[in-house]
């Protein structure tokens, strides 16, 4: 038994230190590789297929239709017609100028999470990163910056709380060092039930589902929804917009790859530019081969939606 739990120290102790070699980053030796995500997003809206998309506009002017078949919302918060007004999302401009500069910066509040076969941290969350990043200046020309920082970790130990107070300033100074940084992405994994498998089939590839996620700002109190005091947003209408549109666009291209965009009460990482996105890629129960075969398409929908204004003349 004891020969049984040297080795097993000795198998964990190396594999962090191939992570912390390899990304630089500050490595937690007390994680275990299939640690549940964010909060557990499932639920049995989260898992509902969302259909084809609407092309009536004005059949999701109707709040209760348009919540129906795009969101699931967290009883922390709640949908309002001055946040979700979808003529607005249409004609949102969310395109990107991509040149010799980077236009989109990838990062993870959790960089520790992992897939269900990944041997060190750089198969889990943060090769993900690599990968998208990779695809989207080669296939799109789109140059990104990948900032790998751990900030899910205090002391070397695993510290989920106060992530993304700890993230904040590091990326507050990553977009004024960078200002060609157009498109901000908090790229996570979601966790699970074990025996849940969050998979689909595109073109004969078995790929890992995909949930966009907003914060609103807003948490009901005494049967109101009210602003959350000291946790303001003015971009939320803009990121709003974006999940929208990638939700759309990515359903269009690739039926059955999304789960519902998931709307919770905090402002989470998403009010540091306009174009933000919070994007759940997966959960700890995926492969990796499940993870890059969403990552291509998921570089494929963000291509097409910042590209130009497609919906304006696709959908008015």
């Amino acid at each position: 038994m004891k020969k049984k739990l040297f080795i097993l120290i000795f198998l964990t102790c190396a594999i962090f230190l191939t992570g912390h070699k390899k990304y630089n980053v500050t490595v937690a030796h007390d994680v275990s590789f299939l640690e549940i995500g964010d909060s557990s997003l499932v639920t049995e809206e989260t898992l509902q297929e969302t259909p084809s998309p609407i092309t009536n506009v004005s059949a999701l002017q109707n709040l209760s239709t348009l919540r129906q078949n795009y969101y699931a919302v967290d009883k922390k918060t709640g949908m309002t017609s001055d946040l979700f007004d979808v003529n607005s999302f249409l004609y949102t401009d969310l395109k990107i100028h991509a040149g010799k500069k980077p236009t989109i910066l990838i990062f993870h509040t959790h960089a520790h999470e992992m897939f269900a076969d990944s041997k060190d941290i750089s198969e889990g969350i943060i090769g993900a990163g690599n990968r998208l990043a990779k695809d989207l200046e080669e296939k799109y020309g789109i140059k990104c910056l990948h900032i790998t920082d751990s900030f899910d970790t205090v002391n070397g130990k695993v510290q989920r709380d106060g992530a993304y107070e700890r993230a904040e300033p590091v990326i507050k100074k990553v977009l004024a060092e960078n200002p060609s940084i157009e498109l901000v992405i908090d790229l996570h994994r979601d966790g699970v039930n074990p025996n849940l498998h969050l998979v689909t089939t595109d073109n004969g590839q078995q790929c890992a589902k995909v949930m966009f996620f907003n914060g609103l700002c807003k948490k009901q109190t005494n049967g109101k929804l009210q602003n959350i005091p000291g946790l303001s947003n003015p971009y939320i209408k803009t990121n709003l917009a974006l999940s929208f549109r990638m939700q759309q666009k990515m359903n269009e291209l690739y039926p059955n790859l999304t789960r519902k965009i998931y709307l919770n009460a905090y402002r989470y990482s998403l009010h540091m530019k306009d174009k933000s996105m919070l994007i759940e890629l997966g959960a700890q129960t995926n492969t990796i081969e499940e993870i890059n075969n969403s990552i291509d398409r998921l570089a494929k929908t963000i291509y097409e939606v910042t590209k130009w204004n497609t919906y304006i003349n696709t959908y008015i």
